[in-house]
């Protein structure tokens, strides 16, 4: 059996063609990548923490941004989109582009079954060589889960976890407090 060649792409022709698409695809190393679709109580738990980002945000500058924010991630040449993110103002923008982000300093992830290796270990591992990078949180929608990473030093990462929806913690790369309470408030598991 002959495996048929992958067609690799520029992040110039990748860039062209996102524009124009009608579904989100995220860019890795020449491959064009498929986003699939996320289930209601991802997107509930995506708006859950956008609304307590943006309102412990407010007058600060910080901007949150959601899944449609494309990101550069230049020592990787990967083009991606965090499910949430959190950037400083003025907002960077990759040269050339006024779509596509840059400097992030926290973001999330909702895991799902076919995602959660990735975002743990390549994601993870590839937001790591952005510089402004200082904390990555993962939330299971499954059950009262979350895994937060902490920046200390190069290389170096704190790792916490919170199980019960009592839990509350500060993220400290934007001194925002958050409650798995309302996190997953209206979330049947």
């Amino acid at each position: 059996m002959i495996a048929t060649p992958v067609k690799t792409y520029t992040p110039e022709e990748y860039l062209e063609l996102e524009t124009t698409s009608k579904t989100r695809n995220e860019y890795r190393n020449g491959e064009i990548i498929p986003m699939t679709g996320g289930t209601p109580t991802h997107n509930e738990i995506i708006g859950a923490l956008t609304v307590i980002l943006r309102l412990a945000l407010k007058g600060k500058s910080l901007q949150v941004f959601v899944t449609d924010q494309r990101l550069w991630i230049p020592e990787r040449q990967i083009h991606t989109y965090p499910d949430v993110m959190v950037v400083p103002r003025p907002i960077l923008l990759q040269e050339g582009r006024k779509d596509t982000v840059t400097q992030p300093v926290f973001i999330a992830e909702v895991l799902s079954n076919s995602t959660k290796n990735y975002d743990r270990s390549e994601k993870f591992a590839d937001y790591r060589t952005i510089p402004s990078f200082q904390e990555y949180l993962l939330i299971d929608q499954a059950k009262p889960h979350v895994e937060r990473y902490i920046k200390q030093s190069e290389h170096q990462w704190l790792f916490i976890e919170y199980d019960n929806l009592e839990d509350r913690f500060m993220l400290s790369s934007i001194d925002v407090e958050v409650s798995l309470a309302d996190l997953y408030e209206n979330i049947e598991f």
